[in-house]
């Protein structure tokens, strides 16, 4: 039996899939206490694209807040797939709400360019 947090990110997951026609590829985001991370991934071929993180020694030492670090995952994420020529996506925001730093995270990606 599955766990209640499996059970919810495989719910909103099975539900971005269906509503996906045009073979997007899917930005996931996961947060902890102090990080967020983020990855683009082409599910056809299960492979991750991209992928930037918060949980680096240069973000550490620079002591910012946690929404500020989001910004600027969501800014370097942005870049990188503006790199790769990749522009639409869908968002999958895992079990967290769409609140706080994933809301924040979010934004700033529209404000660079991301359409989902």
């Amino acid at each position: 039996m599955l766990k209640t947090k499996n059970r919810k990110k495989l719910r909103i997951r099975s539900k971005l899939k269906k509503n996906n026609p045009n073979n997007r590829m899917r930005l996931s985001v996961s947060r902890s206490s102090n990080n967020i991370s983020a990855q683009i991934i082409d599910d056809s071929t299960n492979k991750t694209l991209i992928s930037a993180t918060s949980n680096l020694k240069s973000l550490k030492d620079s002591n910012k807040k946690k929404s500020e670090l989001s910004e600027i995952v969501a800014t370097k994420i942005a870049e990188l797939a503006k790199e790769k020529n990749i522009k639409k996506i869908y968002f999958d925001r895992g079990v967290y709400k769409y609140h706080g730093r994933i809301k924040i995270f979010a934004e700033t990606l529209r404000k660079n360019g991301m359409e989902f």
